[in-house]
């Protein structure tokens, strides 16, 4: 007859901690940070893809090589890229230097908040608690939905007749 082993045993011999055991401390996450000290992220916001570069300066913001008061004109959208910067207090710490495509202005300054949010972590992981409390780590998964087919838009269909 087969001998039975407890649930601990099996853990024990998988190599999984019991349940009322305290885990190992973590190892601290390392920064990623690149020969010139910039950290790089991607980030993305409908149909807009942006790739962001930060590093430690005086706070200048260029998009697409024009200054973020150039490139984006409205204060909201300039509100919008800056939110991550706020919220870890680092508003005139890093410059960053980013390229943005597809989608209109507001997907873009959404691409551009969400590599920003993802470049900060890169380069200081501490900031990872406050920026994803805040929303900013999180893709917006919303997209325009698709035209289907046999229909005029994604849900509009033609106009019914009864006779």
């Amino acid at each position: 007859m087969a001998e039975r082993k407890s649930l601990a045993d099996l853990g024990q011999a998988m190599g999984v901690a019991p349940a009322g055991s305290a885990a190992a401390p973590a190892a601290p996450v390392k920064p990623k940070i690149d020969a010139l000290g910039r950290a790089y992220a991607t980030g993305r916001r409908k149909n807009a893809t942006s790739r962001v570069w930060i590093k430690r300066g005086k706070g200048k913001i260029t998009v697409n090589g024009k200054p973020i008061e150039t490139y984006f004109a409205r204060s909201v959208l300039r509100m919008l890229v800056q939110q991550p910067l706020v919220t870890a207090n680092r508003a005139a710490e890093f410059d960053i230097d980013c390229t943005v495509s597809g989608g209109g202005l507001s997907g873009q300054a959404g691409a551009v908040r969400h590599g920003l949010s993802r470049a900060l972590t890169y380069f200081e992981p501490e900031l990872r608690g406050a920026l994803k409390k805040a929303g900013f780590l999180t893709r917006d998964p919303r997209m325009v939905e698709r035209k289907k087919y046999g229909h005029p838009k994604a849900r509009r269909s033609f106009q019914f007749s009864k006779r």
